[in-house]
């Protein structure tokens, strides 16, 4: 019985290196419906459709594995213009993608890293 549960624990610990990636849903309307393909090392992983909003903003949650080296190149593909961004685990584990659409009317996909949890107010 000590073994199993001593098994479970290195499992828990070992087995959950994972990417939390935050997608800001945007309170521009012009962005509703856009489309967002997410890529890890140049492999897609999801597609993410933005839904527009007038009050605050919301948040879908994605969670992207993670290699033993822990350095991935994570894409963001919007129309025909693909963003990247280098993340290291465990230093930028948790990240937040924002979608603005700039005056000129190009999209732009901001990103921000860091090693602990973002705080969202409901």
């Amino acid at each position: 019985m000590k073994k199993l549960l001593l098994l479970f624990i290195v499992l828990c610990t070992f087995g959950c290196k994972k990417y939390e990636v935050s997608f800001e849903q945007p309170t521009d309307m012009r962005l509703d419906n856009l489309k967002l393909e997410v890529l890890l090392d140049k492999e897609k992983i999801q597609d993410i459709n933005l839904k527009a909003t007038n009050a605050m903003p919301g948040y879908e949650t994605a969670e992207l594995p993670v290699s033993d080296e822990g350095k991935h190149l994570l894409q963001v593909k919007v129309k025909d213009t693909i963003f990247s961004y280098n993340v290291k685990y465990p230093e930028e584990r948790y990240i937040l993608v924002t979608a603005h659409l700039k005056t000129n009317g190009k999209i732009y996909i901001g990103i921000l890293k860091q090693q602990y949890k973002f705080r969202f107010r409901q």
